[in-house]
This record gives C-alpha cells, sequence and structure tokens, in this order.
C-alpha cells in the first residue's frame, strides 16, 4: 500500500460568545465552496504563520475573517485531530491538524461581522444562536462542538466592601462611569480587595479614592450578593458572583469629589436618602438593601 504524503498544520481559533437580546451567541466563520461543498461553519482562526505568537495569530486571523478586533484569553486548549485520507490543495494527503482554541470577546459596540481577506477560506462570518449549534440546527465542524465544551462562559467570584455613609437624612453615593457595569446608576462607595487586604482597610481606600475624604470604617452591618449572566463592560461574557461586604463608615468633612482618574466612577455626592425610596434617583439593589439594613440596625428592629 502506497503511503500518502503527510501534513501536519497548526493553526489558533477562538471560542467568542456574547449574550444579545436575551440568547447567547457564538461567532462562526463559514468555509468556502473549496474547503467544504456543504454548508459548514467553524471557529474564527486559522493557520499559525513561521515565528508567529499563537495569540498574535488568532487576532490576526479573527480580523480577517469577521473584521471585529477581539481580546483573546491567556489560557487555552489544544486539539488534534488525524485524517488519514483528506484533500488539501487538490492533493490526497494524511494530514494531522493540531488545533490551538482560545477564549476571545469582542467590545459590546462592534459593528456586525463580516469577512475582509479576499478568496480565503472563509466566505461568511455571523453571530449564531448557541441553542442552534448545540442542536445541530447549524452545520458546523467538529472542532466547534468539542470545543464549546471546554469554553464555557467565563466564571467570576469578586468580593468588595462598601460603605453607608450618612448624614442628616442623606446618604454618600458614587455615580458608575461608563466603564462599569452600570453606567449611569448610583451606588454606595467602595470596591473591590486585593489580595491580602483586610476588608476595612480596602473600603477606606475606596472610598478616600472615590469621595477624596478620609474615612473611618467601623462596623459590619449585613453581606449582600449579586449573581449576574451576561456581557461584561469589555465585551466578555461572564457568570459573575459578586459578594458585598456592606460596613457603616464616617468621612471627615469637605465637599466630596472623585479623586480617581479614568475609573469606574464619575460623580460623588450627598443624596437625599428619600430621592433614593421614592426611586427619584436610579440606584444599584445594594444600596436599598444597604439601607434597610442599617435603618433595622439603628431602631433595634
Amino acid at each position: 500500500m502506497v503511503s500518502l504524503p503527510r501534513r501536519q498544520r497548526v493553526g489558533a481559533y477562538a471560542v467568542m460568545l456574547r449574550e444579545h437580546e436575551g440568547r447567547v451567541e457564538v461567532l462562526l466563520s463559514r468555509l468556502s465552496a473549496r474547503v467544504s461543498r456543504t454548508e459548514l461553519w467553524t471557529l474564527p482562526g486559522g493557520g499559525i504563520d513561521h515565528g508567529e505568537d499563537p495569540r498574535l495569530a488568532v487576532i490576526r486571523e479573527i480580523r480577517e475573517e469577521t473584521g471585529l478586533e477581539a481580546t483573546v484569553g491567556e489560557t487555552a486548549h489544544v486539539y488534534s485531530a488525524h485524517l488519514p485520507r483528506a484533500s488539501r490543495d487538490g492533493l490526497l494527503v494524511d494530514a494531522h491538524a493540531i488545533r490551538i482554541v482560545y477564549d476571545g470577546w469582542a467590545a459590546p459596540d462592534a459593528p456586525t461581522p463580516r469577512v475582509l481577506e479576499v478568496d480565503g477560506s472563509t466566505i461568511e462570518a455571523a453571530w449564531k444562536p448557541l441553542d442552534d449549534v448545540v442542536s445541530g440546527a447549524v452545520p458546523v465542524a467538529g472542532l466547534v462542538t468539542e470545543a464549546l465544551v471546554d469554553h464555557l462562559p467565563f466564571r467570576l467570584q469578586r468580593v468588595a466592601a462598601y460603605a453607608v455613609v450618612r448624614r442628616a437624612g442623606e446618604v454618600l453615593l458614587t455615580r458608575l462611569s461608563s466603564r462599569a457595569a452600570h453606567p449611569g446608576r448610583w451606588t454606595l462607595p467602595g470596591g473591590g480587595i486585593d489580595h491580602g487586604e483586610h476588608p476595612s482597610v480596602a473600603l477606606a481606600r475606596e472610598v478616600e479614592e472615590e469621595s477624596g475624604l478620609p474615612c473611618e470604617v467601623t462596623g459590619l452591618i449585613g453581606v449582600h450578593d449579586t449573581h449576574f449572566f451576561g456581557n461584561a463592560p469589555s465585551g466578555r461574557i461572564e457568570d459573575y458572583h459578586g459578594v458585598h461586604l456592606i460596613f457603616s463608615a464616617a468621612v471627615g468633612d469637605g465637599e466630596p469629589y472623585v479623586r480617581e482618574v479614568d475609573g469606574t466612577t464619575d460623580a460623588v455626592a450627598w443624596v437625599p436618602v428619600a430621592d433614593v425610596e421614592s426611586g427619584g434617583v436610579e440606584v444599584l439593589d445594594l444600596v436599598r438593601h444597604a439601607l434597610g439594613l442599617d435603618s433595622a440596625r439603628s431602631t433595634g428592629a
């Protein structure tokens, strides 16, 4: 038996997910007729050039095949496919494909995908409903179903500390900037706890950054949590769990101002509690929850 010429190829690809109009979608590229005679979709990506960093290769390939500027994660999974009799460039070969598949994402305001590469292996790019891919309604290459098993939405659990600071019927609140998940809404001053940092120390630091005023943390009022599934501000789809430690605190005299530049806070103010309770000021659920806990603690209820 005559052995076929061996051809080994390494490529870099990305699983890119997003939440759109209440459903999860995956970005796919449709293979041209010279690659597949029937309709077949695969992950965006392709061959790694000699001397090219795999992560840079997949970003380049995504741009060529979809027109999108992608961000690619640091970790990946590797898949191997051996095709003893495969057609490559009109020749019958013994093919071995090694695929490095990363997590990837695009900005929420990214344009509609379109193929930039001329006469390449891709003729169309589109976001496809994940349910249709899983059910088989969208015909996909084996790499897609194999990679989707390993590239579930990114899970993130974040612990943060927040302060209830009151004065004469008002509460100190900060407004979320366009860099935050809920821009324009108001929340309690505070933020993430750095690794190894005591929560009260983290809170005093965050309050001073967001209000420009020194902060004295007194006691823990309670704990609040939130669970979110969808697009993060970066465009990455996340299964997010936030755990919020709520403290009572006091700040020094003076007018508050945002000291941190280009952060997730763009305003700080003393807000009448009555405006929060009436809905006149749009706040996160954390604020109402914390004010309720603080009021119950003050009255001994």
